[in-house]
């Protein structure tokens, strides 16, 4: 059963990210006291209201590592990200990650390109081009690299146009979709339905806020935390190693 939310958190669901990204909370099974009564049931207690002493429960397992409790609760998010925030994402699934809270508790579905023509499909544009940094291989720095007249930026949604365009022949010209699409850009919208255990998502959440983490897929944690924050701020809380709650 889901959780009940006010009007407050019905509306706040649905978080738009970047230019044409969001992040939307489907359906939730759980809450703090989920993960209570999880832990309980081995002394045969069961509690319907959360407690300060449940709360400190709550602190106590994920201070001592006790994960099973916290994998009863599962989110599923509806999200829509660039495609290379996507493969990004994709790694927290396919394999175990090295980390304190060692999870692969998830299911993920993806609209595909073999079945689904592309034609309408958004591009994400970034509002600057950030430069790379010189201590971090895979990282950017928060300086851009000098725009003035808009060229860098003009030619980067002209590729993304003409890409299309491309493709669009392609398909017309009666080429597969599954091969048609090898021509569009890490920078096209994919949409997907995700549904992890509040310890995996928690560990996405703390990988992928890290400063190291890639920008765009910083954002989508920020909207992923605020969302999980509204079904079980206790244990979310806890699980992110913040001492004091309200």
């Amino acid at each position: 059963m889901s959780p009940v939310m006010t009007n407050e958190q019905t509306e706040t669901r649905h978080i738009d990210v970047l230019d044409h990204g969001f992040v939307e909370l489907v359906d939730a099974l759980g809450s703090d006291l989920t993960v209570v009564n999880s832990a309980r049931v081995s002394f045969g207690k069961r509690k319907t209201e959360l407690s300060e002493g449940d709360k400190k429960l709550i602190k106590f397992l994920a201070d001592h590592k006790h994960w099973s409790p916290f994998r009863h609760v599962q989110l599923q998010f509806h999200c829509k990200v660039p495609e290379f925030v996507a493969r990004q994402w994709y790694k927290h699934v396919v394999g175990i990650a090295y980390s304190e809270m060692p999870t692969v508790d998830h299911a993920w579905n993806e609209v595909s390109l073999r079945y689904v023509n592309a034609s309408e499909f958004d591009f994400y544009t970034p509002d600057g081009f950030r430069t790379q940094s010189d201590d971090n291989k895979q990282a950017s720095t928060n300086v851009c690299v000098s725009d003035p007249d808009g060229k860098l930026k003009t030619a980067y949604d002209t590729h993304c146009d003409n890409s299309l365009k491309l493709y669009q022949n392609l398909i017309e010209s009666g080429v597969a979709r599954e091969q048609a699409r090898g021509v569009l850009p890490l920078s096209i919208y994919t949409e997907y339905y995700w549904t992890a255990s509040l310890q995996a998502l928690v560990n996405f959440i703390k990988l992928r806020q890290h400063p190291g983490a890639q920008y765009e897929i910083r954002e989508f944690a920020d909207a992923l935390e605020k969302l999980t924050q509204q079904v079980v701020p206790t244990s979310y809380q806890y699980l992110l190693g913040v001492e004091n709650h309200s």
